[in-house]
């Protein structure tokens, strides 16, 4: 009894300044005000972003466009598949993903499918906005349903699980929404910039865009194909990853946040497409799965290659 007493003074104490429980569930306090743990964890449910450094055009020697694969079945990506629930202090990047469009509504997501051009590479050609800011939009809560959601045409049943049917023989049809879940993730695509700082005399990488890939399953349940959802334009990400612990499998009182995850590169992934001038993937030329991994090695070497002899371009 004396703990939970001391959670609701602690809870109390901080939404007075302005921090909400209910926004962030990060702090290791449970929706019941109930401290389950040591102490509140503050650290990054209030951690600001670290800004990139200011860069000028003349300053990048050389930059190139590289498009990755992230895996979440690997075990470094763990971290980014798990859990499959959320948890009272951490929860899978895509629940956060979703938290942030559905709820929040601090990120905007950008649809594949447009007007008659298909935006696969992420190039933020058809946001998903509110009118006039009004989240309420039937259209809009339509298409952000259509994003977060699979939907399909079921056959309405009575209550003996007969067939309904309307006044003219009709069957009657309802909708079914199941929400897509942590579990449904199997990779994320990444859109990054890889460019030399002259001023710096660094090689660096901006990610630039991510977008979450589902398994689709034909009627007998078997694997059909991937799926990409949206592109989220990662610097607005980071605004939302940044409140949110990733696990440390060495240390519990020692964890970082998924800004800081991307930004330490702590994670597994394979190169599928470099900037090139047939806009191709590699999989277009290299049909052997092998070969694609190899090749995608090859560009990162050919792009270590150039950080060392940049000088003498």
């Amino acid at each position: 009894m004396k703990t939970k007493i001391i959670a609701i003074a602690i809870a109390a104490s901080l939404m007075m300044t302005g921090f909400a429980f209910g926004q962030l569930q990060s702090t290791g306090v449970s929706p019941s005000n109930v401290l389950d743990g040591l102490y509140v964890q503050q650290h990054i449910p209030t951690k600001k972003v670290i800004s990139y450094v200011p860069l000028r055009e003349a300053d990048v020697m050389w930059s190139k466009r590289i498009w990755r694969v992230i895996d979440v079945q690997q075990k470094l990506n763990f971290p980014l598949f798990y859990p499959r629930e959320p948890l009272t202090d951490r929860m899978a990047m895509w629940d956060i993903i979703k938290y942030g469009i559905e709820t929040e509504g601090s990120l905007t997501p950008y649809e594949i499918n447009g007007n008659g051009k298909l935006d696969w590479d992420g190039e933020f050609l058809y946001p998903v906005v509110a009118p006039q800011g009004n989240t309420n939009d039937t259209n809009y809560k339509t298409t952000i349903d259509n994003l977060l959601y699979n939907t399909s045409q079921v056959q309405k049943l009575d209550e003996n699980g007969e067939p309904m049917y309307d006044d003219e023989g009709d069957d009657i049809f309802i909708t079914s929404k199941n929400a897509i879940t942590a579990d449904n993730i199997m990779q994320y695509l990444v859109k990054e910039d890889w460019f030399f700082d002259k001023q710096r005399s660094v090689m660096d990488v901006r990610i630039i865009g991510i977008c979450p890939i589902i398994a689709t399953y034909d009627e007998d349940g078997e694997f059909k194909a991937p799926k990409q959802l949206f592109w989220l334009y990662f610097p607005e990400c980071r605004y939302v990853f940044q409140n949110y612990f990733v696990y440390n499998r060495q240390n519990d009182a020692q964890r970082m946040s998924f800004d800081d995850l991307f930004w330490k590169r702590q994670f597994a992934s394979y190169i599928y497409k470099e900037s090139n001038v047939y806009d191709r993937e590699i999989n277009h030329y290299e049909k052997n799965g092998i070969k694609v991994l190899l090749e995608g090695e090859k560009i990162k070497n050919k792009m270590l290659n150039i950080e060392h002899d940049l000088w003498h371009l």
